[in-house]
C-alpha cells in the first residue's frame, strides 16, 4: 500500500486530525470562499465550487454555513481575502513535502511552518524543489469489501479512469483531474462510498522511512494538518502501517 493510502486510511480509521469537525469545517469554509472569488457563486458553471459543496455536504455542514462561505467569496457579504501559497520542503530522511496553505497572512504562516518544520528535523525548500516528484491526480480509494473487481474497473475505465490498482486492502483509482468529479460519480453509481476521493499530488517514487524517522514524519504530518491556514499536505514517504499506528497514539 502506498505511503499515501496508508496515511489516509489509518488516520480516517482512528479519528485523526482531519476527522476533527472543527478543522474539516474551517478547511472546507476557507475553499468555498476562494473558489467563489476565482470562479463565481454558481456550481453549475464553476467545477471546483461544485466538487467543493459536495465535500461539504459529505460531512454534514449545514446548508447556511455553506452559503455565507459562497456569498463572502462572491463580494455579497464581507469575509477575509484568503490567498492560496504551496511551499515545498523536505521532513525527516529525505522526504518530499508539499503544503498547501489558504491564508490571510503569508509572513505568519511561512514562519510558523518553517519553525513546526525544523522543530520535527524537516526544512523549508525553495519553488519547484520537489514538485517535480510529484503527479497531479484524480485520486479514489475504495475499499474492496463492496466491490466488484470487473464491474468496478469497468465503470471507471468507461468514466475515464487511467487506471486501478489493488493496494492490499483497496483499489486505487487514478484519473486526469479533469475526470475526476465523473469518476468519482461512477464509483457511487455503483453504491460504493469512496473512503477517499480527491485531486491529489501524487508521488512518482518513495522514500522508505523506519524507526526514529517514521515516527518523526509521522508526528510532522499530524502538526502540519492540524495547522489552521493548511489544506492538504502531500508526501512520498512509505512507512509501514504498524509504526504509523504506533506514532499517532
Amino acid at each position: 500500500m502506498s505511503g499515501h493510502s496508508k496515511w489516509h486510511t489509518i488516520k480516517h480509521k482512528k479519528g485523526a486530525a482531519d476527522a476533527k469537525r472543527g478543522k474539516v469545517f474551517t478547511r472546507i469554509i476557507k475553499e468555498l470562499t476562494v473558489a467563489a472569488r476565482s470562479g463565481g457563486g454558481d456550481a453549475a458553471t464553476n467545477p471546483r465550487l461544485r466538487t467543493i459543496i459536495a465535500d461539504a455536504k459529505s460531512v454534514n455542514m449545514p446548508a447556511d454555513n455553506i452559503k455565507k462561505a459562497i456569498q463572502r467569496g462572491t463580494g455579497e457579504l464581507p469575509g477575509v481575502n484568503y490567498e492560496e501559497i504551496t511551499y515545498e520542503g523536505y521532513g525527516p530522511g529525505g522526504a518530499a513535502l508539499i503544503i498547501e496553505t489558504m491564508t490571510d497572512n503569508k509572513n505568519r504562516t511561512v514562519g510558523e511552518l518553517r519553525h513546526l518544520l525544523e522543530k520535527h528535523n524537516g526544512n523549508l525548500g525553495a519553488s519547484n524543489s520537489v514538485a517535480w516528484m510529484f503527479v497531479k491526480k484524480g485520486y479514489v480509494v475504495v475499499d474492496k469489501t463492496p466491490a466488484n473487481e470487473e464491474t468496478l474497473l469497468n465503470a471507471v475505465l468507461d468514466a475515464g479512469a487511467d487506471d486501478m490498482r489493488d493496494d492490499g486492502d483497496s483499489w486505487e483509482i487514478v484519473s486526469d483531474p479533469s475526470a475526476f468529479e465523473t469518476v468519482k460519480e461512477a464509483v457511487k453509481g455503483l453504491s460504493i462510498e469512496p473512503a477517499t476521493a480527491q485531486v491529489a499530488m501524487l508521488p512518482q517514487n518513495y522514500v522508505k522511512l523506519e524507526g526514529k524517522e517514521a515516527s518523526q514524519m509521522v508526528k510532522l504530518m499530524s502538526v502540519l494538518e492540524d495547522h489552521d491556514d493548511v489544506q492538504h499536505v502531500w508526501s512520498n514517504f512509505d512507512i509501514e502501517e504498524k509504526e504509523i499506528e504506533a506514532s499517532l497514539t
